[in-house]
Order: C-alpha cells, then structure tokens, then sequence
C-alpha cells in the first residue's frame, strides 16, 4: 500500500483581538461596544451605523448571496436593509445564485425574491457576467457583500471586477461591505502569465492572494486592471478589529461544495485537481476533504464514490464510480506553523500513482494554476523545491504591491 504524508502549512499566528480598535480610515464613527466587551472582529455589514444614513433617499442595488449576512441571527442584510427602510431596486446574484443554492459552473436565471418583491438579476450563466445599463438604469449606488475565500480562481473575485467595470462606465459609486479572508494569512502560488485569460483567471496575482475583497478591489483600481484601465469611484466600509493573521470562522458556507472550515483552508491546494482526472470529493458530502481515482484501487485503502447531489454537484466526476486515494477529513488545519504554503505533495505524489499519466491532467489545469510551466515542471518530475524556486521573483514582486493596498495590518 502507498502511503502519503501530507505536509499543509497554514500560518495562523495567535494575536490578542484587543489590538485594535475602531477604525479610522473609512470608518468615520465608532463602534458601539458594551462596557467589559473585548472587542473581536466585526464585518463591516455588521456595522450598519457607519453606512445606513448615506444609503437614505438613494435608490440602491446590491451584489450578494448567502454569505451577506449581519449579526447573530445571520440575517440577510437585504432584509436588514429593507426594514431599516432602505430603498433596495434591484439584487445581483452570482455564480451559485442569490441563495446560493445553485451548483457549481450552473447557468443562474432571473427571478423575483419571494420574499420582498425585488427583481433578481443574474449576472453568472449565459455568458451575462456584467451588468448592463438597462440592469443598472434606475442605481444610484452599488452594495457589493459577498464572503470571499482568498483564492484567485474563486469566481466571485471575477463578478467583482465586472461590477466594478458596469458601475465605472456608467458613473455608479460602488459600496463595498469588507469581510475578512479566511485565507489572508498567507500568499502563494504562481503568478497568472499574460497569456492565460478565463473567468478563474483574471489578473496577474497568484493563487493565493492574501487580501479582502475591499484590498483586492483597490488593486483593480490601482493597476489599471479594470476594462480600458477605468477607475470605479468606491466606498469602503471596513472590517473591524481585523487582521490578515486573525483566523476566521465564517457565519455561512461561501457556496454548496465548500462546507467546513476545513474543506475552505484546503480548498487552494485541493481545487487544484479541478484541472485532472481524479475527483475532489464532489458528489460527496465532504467536498475538497477526499481526494482520488478508481484507477487507484490496490494502491491506497481509503475509497468514495461520488454521486449526483442536487444543489452541490449534479455530474460530478467520476461519478457512480468506486474512487481510491487519500482522507482529509481528520487532518489538523489547526497547527500552528511559522510558515504557510500550497500543497505541492500531494499533487506530485498521486501524479507518480497514477498509471496513465498521459491523461492525469486535462486543460482547465492551466487556467487554475495561471500557468503552463506547474504542469510541465510535474511531468518532469522536479521536486517540490525546484517548483517553488521558479514562482520568484514573481512572488516578491507581488508581495511588493499588494502592500499598497493593505488596509489591515
């Protein structure tokens, strides 16, 4: 029997949640705290004084899903909104849909949300990933609250940038409601290559990016990533008593297939068999947590069988069929480490198991990893160090400028 030894970094550096207070740069009132509180981490939708009055009068719009969620009662901040008597014209769904109930890569239709009258526009399926003017004719501002997992190829990074692009040409201000990254507190990965363009793949930055969706918004800006380097006018309301080396638990499962906190922390290591034959665990119920291939039996003892599950994975590979390979259920994401990196080894050792190598990889590898030479480099056999070494100075120079747009420590 093959056996794998694993080796997930994931830096959590244990910091006390009283190192901060409110914010200052974007957040122009305090936040209210009980006598004896100590203060821990407060999304910026949670802080709804520090935006309800400019929302008043205005005709607003607003990019969410699931994730959108304020206090303890996980209440959609639509309806927060709604009943803070907010006008509210027109909700925005993304990949998944508003719900966020739909498959992954599923086209999304428009709708009505049952529950207030709005009109529902779906900006994912159908190759409608931009609002038009006629889906913005009547917006005077843009919310975007969407929970992001810090991963280049996770495709609400895309939405984001065509909402900003939409609300750039046609002189919209969009309204970002900050929230942590689960995975900010590391960067890694390979640098997209100019060549390689999808909706996973975007811009130059690696896998890994290591900021918040408002960080990542002020970069689109800054370099001129935006359609006809087009600046989008934006409001930040930040993440409070926050930063990248806090670890987070988020309220809500981003989408269907990333269901633990475990399963979100692996997610930048374990997508990446998105891009081979093998199956990830989709049409299982622990998702990015099992990894294998029936051509794998007699090689390892652990086996799963994915099955179509509605509203996670309808057609999931391999499925119906008995897949060998490795458990990640029990392993420990908690560990503390003094530094954070992808998981190379396990890529590199189930692509040596595997018998037919000709067919372990398929195209969409290229686009996930952002790059032709990972998939060269595997087949070559280079070791995990000689793979690392070739992502400088490309990792630097991003580190370098993904400094200027920091605005948690």
């Amino acid at each position: 029997m093959m056996r794998i030894k694993l080796s997930i970094h994931f830096l959590i550096i244990a910091c006390s949640l009283s190192c901060a207070g409110s914010v200052k740069k974007y957040n122009s009132k305090p936040i209210t705290k009980l006598p004896g509180d100590k203060p821990g981490i407060i999304t910026a939708a949670d802080q709804t004084s520090q935006y309800i009055d400019y929302l008043k009068g205005k005709n607003v719009g607003m990019v969410i899903n699931q994730t959108s969620v304020i206090g303890k009662n996980k209440t959609l901040s639509l309806d927060s909104l709604v009943k803070l008597g907010i006008t509210v014209k027109k909700i925005y769904g993304p990949e998944h849909g508003f719900r966020g109930d739909a498959s992954n890569g599923a086209d999304v239709n428009n709708s009505v949300d049952a529950k207030t009258g709005i009109p529902v526009i779906s900006i994912y399926g159908n190759k409608h990933f931009k609002p038009t003017p006629e889906d913005l004719q009547g917006i005077d501002v843009m919310i975007y609250d969407i929970q992001d997992v810090g991963v280049r190829f996770y495709t609400y990074l895309s939405t984001l940038q065509y909402v900003m692009e939409a609300c750039a040409e046609n002189n919209i201000e969009l309204m970002i409601l900050d929230r942590p990254n689960p995975n900010g507190f590391y960067v890694d990965g390979p640098i997209l290559e100019p060549n390689i363009r999808a909706f996973v793949a975007m811009n130059p930055i690696p896998i890994v990016h290591g900021l918040t969706t408002a960080e990542y918004a002020q970069m689109l800006n800054g370099e001129g990533w935006l359609k006809d380097h087009e600046k989008c006018k934006l409001k930040i309301i930040k993440v409070a008593n926050y930063k990248h080396s806090m670890p987070y638990t988020l309220p809500v499962s981003p989408s269907p297939n990333l269901n633990t906190d475990k399963s979100i922390l692996l997610y930048p290591s374990v997508c990446l068999f998105e891009g081979t034959t093998f199956s990830l665990g989709r049409g299982t119920m622990s998702p990015f947590l099992e990894v294998g291939h029936p051509a794998l039996e007699g090689k390892y003892s652990f086996s799963f069988t994915p099955v179509s599950i509605k509203g996670m994975s309808e057609d999931p590979p391999q499925k119906n069929k008995t897949c060998y390979g490795i458990d990640l259920k029990n392993y420990d994401t908690n560990t503390i480490y003094t530094s954070a990196k992808l998981n190379l080894a396990l890529l590199i050792e189930l692509y040596k198991a595997f018998p037919d190598k000709e067919h372990f990889f398929n195209a969409y590898f290229t686009k996930l990893a952002g790059t032709v030479t990972l998939r060269k480099q595997i087949e070559a056999g280079k070791t995990e160090a000689e793979i690392r070494a070739s992502w400088e100075p490309g990792l630097s120079n991003y580190k370098a400028m993904r400094a200027k747009y920091l605005l948690y420590p």
